[in-house]
């Protein structure tokens, strides 16, 4: 028999019973979206994590009571008993770290309504207390006015600048510099406005308001506060230097002894890709188990299915067998429906994976991926499936008597 003719009866068997064959591809269709999806959307994302992450300015890293990533319940309550880092403690870091080495001190509060006569934002804003070298630590311009200087943080003056997003909300026209705002019933006089910077994994990077950091401790208190600190060195050769000194002053401002494990954290640009790429490795490997699962569970209904056809079609192989069709032609026959099976099942699911990864990546703001090796090895796994689940049942029906399969009713 001509191989033609052997898959052109594989395909005429599965049309014949569309409703079965539909539900045998879905299960392996899910399998396969399961994974390819992940494995699409990680991959968007690790090609934009290097910019997307890239929250730090150049040479920089930051000292914090808490991790930049923890997922452990236990470690985040370590973590929450730590003593915070005070302002006190963080001017003494920034005051013995050195000249050479440029300092921020930060503190945020979200959830802000900021109010410029009859306009008014969405309670959506953050308000940061922060210093001077905001700008440079966080890759920010300013657009128009002057940055925050080394005087309004030591005097606590009420003057602020303005995020793209707060200042195309309450000042459409952008005559901004000068305006007087309210923030929380507080009056912040607008000395200038920073240039967009664009979203950040699906959020605005530009959606705030800053102000000295003392006029944020005046406004909310200094308990139960504790500071971020960014440190920038003057080069990326000077890094991990700035590092080890950095770490050596903390502790001294702490009062640790040499006994002592550090209770404060350290990350930097690098840090923080390295510790998204772990959890990118996790996530995908729980896909890939879950996705194997159902796959294995997807290769056991295409064995199922293609014994039942191989029992309903019984006396149909006895008729082809007594008329000189021969073993292997009708064991390729049933194989290459199971494959097929398969392998629509596979496409599919790579076909919907790529859409649905894709669409979150879009949502995400990252970059639009196609999976090739994954989709590939779906596409093999697939085929895979088909052969090992689908080869009994083709023996099967290969090896059943002629005589014995034309007396079955």
């Amino acid at each position: 028999m001509l191989i033609a003719e052997i898959f052109r009866l594989a395909f005429a068997s599965l049309t014949a019973n569309k409703l079965r064959s539909f539900l045998t591809v879905l299960g392996i269709g899910v399998g396969v979206f399961s994974v390819i999806g992940v494995m699409t959307f990680i991959n968007g994302m690790r090609s934009s994590v290097e910019t997307g992450l890239n929250v730090l300015g150049a040479n920089s890293f930051q000292v914090g009571k808490y991790p930049a990533f923890s997922f452990s319940p236990a470690d985040w309550s370590r973590y929450r008993n730590r003593r915070d880092l005070t302002y006190a403690v963080s001017s003494r870091f920034k005051d013995m770290i050195g000249e050479d080495v440029r300092v921020n001190l930060e503190l945020r509060r979200g959830g802000k309504a900021v109010v410029y006569k009859d306009r008014r934002t969405n309670p959506n804003v953050g308000l940061r207390g922060t210093d001077e070298n905001f700008i440079t630590a966080f890759n920010y311009d300013v657009s128009a006015g002057r940055n925050l200087s080394a005087d309004d943080v030591e005097y606590g003056r009420p003057v602020c600048l303005l995020g793209n997003d707060v200042v195309e909300k309450i000042f459409p026209g952008g005559d901004a510099i000068g305006k007087l705002i309210r923030i929380d019933g507080q009056n912040f006089t607008v000395v200038g406005v920073l240039a967009a910077k664009g979203t950040f994994f699906g959020g605005s990077a530009d959606n705030f308001v800053m102000t000295p950091i003392t006029r944020w401790l005046t406004i909310y208190g200094r308990q139960f506060r504790s500071i971020s600190i960014t440190v920038q060195a003057l080069s990326q050769a000077e890094l991990p230097a700035t590092q080890d000194k950095a770490i050596g002053v903390m502790r001294l401002v702490r009062g640790l002894h040499p006994e002592d494990s550090n209770d404060f954290e350290i990350f930097s640009n690098e840090s923080l890709i390295e510790a998204f790429n772990k959890i990118a490795d996790v996530v995908a490997i729980g896909s890939l188990i879950i996705s194997s699962i159902a796959l294995l569970a997807s290769g056991v209904g295409v064995m199922n299915i293609m014994l039942v056809s191989v029992t309903e079609r019984t006396k149909e192989i006895g008729i082809r067998k007594s008329i000189g069709a021969k073993k292997r032609s009708i064991l390729l026959q049933f194989l290459a429906e199971a494959v097929a099976l398969s392998l629509i099942g596979g496409f599919a699911g790579v076909a919907v994976g790529v859409g649905g990864g894709n669409a979150v990546a879009m949502m995400m703001h990252t970059a639009i991926t196609f999976p090739w090796l994954w989709a590939g090895i779906g596409m093999a796994v697939c085929g895979g499936i088909g052969v090992i689940f689908g080869l009994y049942p083709a023996w099967k029906a290969a090896s059943l008597d002629p005589i014995e399969a034309l007396r079955y009713e």
